[in-house]
């Protein structure tokens, strides 16, 4: 009973770990679909896109079409001034 009492007292903690479970699996079949990447750089690029697929995802932008807006932008763009190009731009840029 007495290791019951942590969760009992606080209203805070759940019962099971579903919820770290349902995040964690994304990773877990991420990380079997990249065992066969082909090399290092291509390993590299695709957790390079993934991450920007993802950042997208969190801003609640459609990572294809900011992608799309971004590639438009980037051939003109100073280097100096990627920060613009950012997924959390986009919204301002597109609204």
């Amino acid at each position: 009973m007495k290791k019951l009492r942590p969760y009992l007292d606080q209203e805070i903690l759940e019962i099971d770990n579903n919820t770290a479970e349902r995040v964690m699996k994304p990773i877990a079949i991420s990380s079997k679909n990249y065992l066969f990447v082909g090399s290092e750089g291509g390993g590299k690029a695709a957790a390079i896109a993934h991450t920007l697929i993802e950042t997208a995802k969190m801003n609640g932008i459609d990572p294809q079409a900011w992608l799309a807006w971004v590639l438009a932008q980037i051939t003109d763009h100073k280097i100096t001034r990627l920060n613009e190009l950012m997924p959390w731009r986009y919204v301002a840029a597109a609204a």
